[in-house]
């Protein structure tokens, strides 16, 4: 008999097919009365994926008493019970690797959006303003100082990435970490206040909730520049409008949100922040790696007892 996988969130269409084949699947995001068909149906379930956008949290698990895996499509875990699932001996696979370059791509893509102010000139040939007189001047990306928030994989390569742009980099992080030849600033706040542009970069989750705070933003001031490619919550999300509109920091890159898909409609008439839908990973070639690595993740827990990346 299949193994029986509860798929909690939609997942690639190929994928789906992929899991129909291997796995007796049953499709949680369609049920109109989650609780209930757990209460009734909850013990006959081994296997499970999920998405880092919803995760699973300790009273759904709780219904899951016979849950062997949780294969998770993205990097996320903020949003997964994690020690609910270390507890009780379930593994829980995810997705890194390999979304770092596209999410690395987006930080920069941002960096120079806010920077130079592409969208905004666009909006300004677009509205028939030019004519009228010329696009006031913006600012220059390379050379400048480059601050990361949290130097773990995907930070790493929007380091990398500055390299090209003859940027100097320094980070912060919990700890310093060996082999990196970027500076290590043990204070969130002097590290702001050095960078021209903040990159947010960590994790998310309860313990850097408000991280990036009205007093970071302050540091960053009047000439700084904040990207989140992180998660929203990371950023004390009304602070950040009222340094935006007041003009306390000079711009800001955003592609996620505290309460996505839902944005502060302050944020909509400001020329100094750039808008995305949470579509750093939104790749074709990504995506499509991050679902394979889905499957593969609960192919080799069937077979070994082991996902090939794991989360716990």
């Amino acid at each position: 008999m299949k193994p029986r996988l509860l798929q909690h969130g939609r997942l690639p269409e190929q994928t789906e097919t992929r899991l129909a084949e291997h796995y007796d699947v049953h499709p949680f995001w369609a049920e109109t009365d989650p609780a209930g068909y757990l209460a009734q149906h909850g013990g006959e379930f081994v296997a499970m994926t999920a998405r880092a956008a919803t995760g699973v949290d300790g009273k759904t698990l709780a219904a899951l008493p016979n849950l062997r895996v949780i294969s998770s499509f993205g990097v996320g875990l903020d949003k997964l019970d994690l020690d609910t699932a270390r507890a009780r001996g379930i593994a829980v696979g995810y997705t890194p690797d390999v979304l770092n370059d596209c999410v690395a791509d987006i930080a920069f893509a941002l960096l120079m959006d806010v920077a130079r102010q592409v969208s905004a000139a666009d909006r300004f040939v677009r509205r028939g303003a030019w004519p009228k007189g010329p696009y006031p001047l913006t600012t220059r990306v390379s050379g400048k100082r480059l601050g990361i928030v949290g130097m773990g994989r995907i930070g790493r390569v929007i380091a990398k990435r500055s390299s090209g742009f003859d940027m100097e980099v320094r980070y912060y992080g919990r700890n310093p970490q060996e082999g990196l030849d970027y500076g290590f600033e043990p204070s969130l706040e002097a590290l702001a206040e050095w960078a021209d542009f903040l990159v947010v970069a960590t994790s998310g989750g309860p313990a850097t909730r408000h991280l990036i705070s009205a007093s970071v933003l302050r540091a960053l001031g009047p000439q700084g520049y904040l990207i989140n490619i992180a998660r929203g919550t990371v950023v004390d999300e009304a602070a950040l409008v009222d340094a935006l509109t007041h003009k306390q920091i000079a711009g800001a890159g955003l592609d996620v949100f505290e309460n996505e898909p839902q944005v502060p409609e302050a944020l909509f008439a400001l020329d100094n922040v750039v808008l995305l839908p949470h579509v750093a990973s939104g790749t074709h070639e990504t995506r499509a790696a991050m679902a394979n690595l889905v499957f593969e993740n609960l192919q080799s827990f069937f077979a070994t007892g082991a996902v090939v990346k794991s989360a716990v």
